[in-house]
């Protein structure tokens, strides 16, 4: 059983930042990608960014330049550093992760297996 856990979210102000981390426990830890997604309030839930197994990332057009993705060197967690926060950011942000080659960049959410509870984003105005 694959379990993902996700910690650092909050109210924040326009302008700052938030970092977010994900751990995965459960089983002997293969080669994961792991990507952030995140849900706003009445909206479908939507890709922010990514990482793979090797280190390679995507990231969303919205965030790209604010937020960066990475991953602990012991590579079961993995991190979303928050900058530049906009009121439009805020959501519940999500971890997900599944089992691929290590050079697979994974960007859809429908091709991850595993997901956390999600933590909550607010960025005041």
């Amino acid at each position: 059983q694959v379990q993902l856990v996700e910690s650092g979210g909050g109210l924040v102000q326009a302008g700052g930042s938030l970092r977010l981390s994900c751990v995965v426990s459960g089983r002997t830890f293969s080669s994961y990608a792991m990507a952030w997604f995140r849900q706003a309030l009445g909206k479908e839930r939507e890709f922010v960014a990514a990482i793979s197994w090797s280190y390679s990332t995507r990231y969303a057009d919205s965030v790209k330049g604010r937020f960066t993705i990475s991953r602990g060197n012991a590579k079961n967690t993995v991190y979303l550093q928050m900058n530049s926060l906009k009121p439009e950011d805020t959501a519940v942000y999500y971890c997900a992760a599944v089992l691929t080659p290590a050079l697979v960049v994974v960007t859809h959410s429908g091709q991850y297996d595993y997901w956390g509870q999600g933590t909550q984003v607010t960025v005041s105005s």
